[in-house]
């Protein structure tokens, strides 16, 4: 096989008209565990002797010489090794003319511990997601069903404390769609920002003086005077309450949030946000932002970092942690 087929990263395995093995790449001897010598020359369904979760053999399965003659690939699907290895096969039909027969079947083959990878963190969202929502849903169901069906038993001010917990969940709900929604933009290029100038000292102390878990936690504010910079002021208000959200629940001690100019140039702002808390470890710095990423007791989706990240990079600009001199965390 040519050279250029070794560079490929998955396995590649042709076979000709009888459906017997041309040639085969590196990669695809990595996988099946023989070298091309060996191959070669074998009907390609006993060489690739692959079966699914109930034994069937793959080549009674795809039957890629017959069937319907305008069929021109097989489907990728999910295949055993003998030793039990899972891999993804899917090929080309190659044909002379568009309804001739095969005259060449090339296949493409890959190991499958990426897809399962990807299974499990869309599992884990999944399960993360529907214990997120069950909390505030059971309180708004519960409190409603309350109140329908016991009015008369609870005086005004009962029944505005049951509202104000039921208006809480639901805002939470909101929340957590809003980040579901995000994350669904920022990972498909989706996400647009309409930007103006803002003055972000302007925009921060408004954050400060309205942040619902204020009560919770002494916060701290330290802005100099800054220059306009282009920015969505409601993505910046998103990447600055999750920030604060982090710190608060996550961090110890009195929760600083800061704007100035920037060190590295003067048209640029530097925000950032810290606690006393005990910081983050050197190994963890670059696994913060990563989407799910929960560490020790945390709780949450995990995407609040994720969608900081996501944010402030469509911005142009950058985030980053590090600790403070006293040891807190500093997101900045």
């Amino acid at each position: 096989m040519s050279g250029a087929y070794d560079e490929l990263p998955d396995g590649v395995v042709v076979a000709d008209e009888h459906a017997a093995v041309t040639s085969l790449n590196r990669a695809a001897e990595a996988l099946l565990g023989r070298r091309a010598d060996e191959l070669v020359g074998q009907h390609v369904g006993a060489a690739l002797s692959l079966t699914d979760l109930e034994g069937r053999g793959w080549w009674a399965c795809a039957l890629p010489y017959d069937g319907l003659a305008s069929r021109s690939r097989l489907v990728e699907s999910a295949w055993y090794l003998p030793d039990g290895r899972e891999i993804l096969l899917t090929g080309r039909l190659v044909r002379e003319t568009a309804r001739g027969p095969v005259q060449r079947l090339v296949l493409s083959i890959r190991d499958a511990s990426g897809r399962r990878r990807i299974d499990r963190m869309r599992s884990d969202l999944v399960a993360t997601v529907a214990h997120e929502l069950r909390s505030p849903l059971t309180g708004v169901k519960g409190f409603t069903s309350t109140l329908l069906t016991k009015w008369d038993r609870f005086n005004d001010d009962q029944r505005k404390l049951m509202l104000r917990t039921v208006d809480a969940d639901a805002d939470r709900l909101t929340r957590l769609i809003a980040e579901l929604l995000d994350v669904a933009r920022i990972d498909s290029g989706r996400l647009q920002l309409r930007r103006r100038p803002v003055n972000l000292s302007t925009v921060t102390r408004r954050l400060l003086t309205s942040y619902p878990l204020a009560e919770s936690r002494a916060l701290a504010l330290e802005v100099d005077d800054v220059p306009e910079v282009w920015v969505d002021p409601d993505k910046f208000t998103q990447v600055l309450t999750n920030l604060l959200d982090n710190a608060v629940r996550h961090g110890e001690g009195v929760v600083t949030v800061g704007v100035r100019r920037s060190a590295d140039s003067d048209d640029a702002v530097e925000v950032w946000v810290q606690d006393q808390g005990p910081g983050v470890p050197d190994d963890m710095r670059q696994r913060v932002f990563a989407k799910y990423w929960r560490h020790g007791e945390r709780t949450g989706t995990g995407l609040g970092l994720y969608i900081v990240h996501g944010l402030v990079t469509a911005h142009g600009g950058r985030v980053q942690v590090d600790n403070t001199e006293q040891g807190g965390a500093r997101f900045r």
